[in-house]
């Protein structure tokens, strides 16, 4: 899949699929119901949904935002493709900001985003081990803005977990309302 495209994805909480959830936990804001397992199709009507799903989070990739050329150019030459052999651990973190975010113009928000947080300079130093793919869902009317998909190898969870509290800890993370953190590995 490209990175730069445009493609639609469904995250799918269900009884039986691929990734079996270790742990769904709430970071901030109303919860996801609980579920076993989550399916990744790449569409927006996949035609395994069943009545056995317990949620449906859509989401799509697009053209980079809140990215300069140098950094776009250097992801390229750091970030690994998602499904690799070895990376049977992932997380699924769906993130809705508050309206203050979104009531800045786009200048703003990219200087809170990486000169006064470093979201990307400090992505970067956990590429390769942790690929990732953020899929924008705001402007589809669904209850989050972003689904960031994080895959790697077990080994490489403690890294994630040290990447995770980077970001949170970041002024960014002011303007996150809601945040689940869901945990899986590869069935």
């Amino acid at each position: 899949m490209k990175t730069n495209a445009i493609n639609p994805v469904s995250f799918i909480g269900c009884a039986d699929g691929r990734w079996g959830v270790q742990s769904i936990k709430t970071i901030i804001g109303e919860s996801l119901t609980s579920t076993n397992y989550i399916e990744v199709y790449p569409t927006h009507n996949p035609l395994q949904e069943s009545k056995s799903a317990t949620w449906t989070l859509r989401g799509t990739t697009t053209h980079v935002r809140y990215t300069e050329r140098s950094e776009v150019d250097e992801l390229k030459t750091r970030q690994p493709q998602l499904n690799r052999p070895e990376a049977t651990y992932a997380a699924l973190i769906p993130i809705r900001k508050n309206e203050q975010w979104w009531e800045m113009s786009q200048d703003e928000r990219r200087n809170i985003f990486e000169k006064e947080s470093g979201h990307i300079s400090i992505s970067m130093k956990y590429l390769p081990a942790i690929a990732r793919r953020l899929y924008h869902c705001r402007e589809l009317g669904e209850p989050f803005d972003f689904l960031t998909w994080f895959e790697f190898a077990p080994q490489h969870s403690s890294l994630f977990d040290e990447l995770l509290a980077q970001m949170r800890s970041s002024r960014e993370w002011q303007f996150v309302d809601r945040e689940i953190d869901i945990r899986l590995k590869l069935k």
